[in-house]
């Protein structure tokens, strides 16, 4: 593979951004539309994380913290790149950055049925906590 190149998004990215995720992300989500990108470079221009392989879109991971927690959210990796290094790089990022703004833990959400996602997690150190669920209202 050619030269990994590991940047943060800009405003410029989310057509190509959601495009890709629509090809690449495993389930949709609410926010998974041009406002709610934008909302999040908005609040905090360095979450959405972005992997290129020669000018290609081929990785993005969103790595929220919100002062409290870090949150992981779209690790993303092209079909065709992966088992590669780009979510390990990602990830690594999303790690640097969570350490540099005082983060302790980072936690990531992965769909329950996603067992390809669930290996990759567990081999970047990552474990499953049985005992939390998700609880979720929509709010529009």
């Amino acid at each position: 593979m050619s030269e990994l190149r590991i940047r943060t998004a800009a405003p410029a990215d989310l057509d190509a951004v959601l495009a890709f995720w629509r090809t690449a992300a495993e389930g949709t989500s609410i926010s998974d539309d041009r406002d709610g990108v934008e909302r999040l470079l908005a609040r905090d221009p360095e979450a959405l994380v972005l992997a290129e392989s020669e000018g290609d879109l081929v990785g993005t991971v969103i790595a929220g913290f919100d002062g409290w927690r870090c949150h992981l959210y779209r690790l993303a990796v092209h079909p065709g790149h992966r088992r590669r290094g780009v979510g390990s790089a990602l990830l690594a990022a999303a790690e640097e950055r969570f350490v540099r703004l005082g983060g302790r833990r980072g936690d990531a959400m992965v769909l329950t049925r996603n067992a390809t996602a669930h290996h990759a997690w567990r081999a970047a150190g990552y474990t499953a906590q049985e005992q939390w669920r998700r609880w979720v209202k929509p709010l529009a």
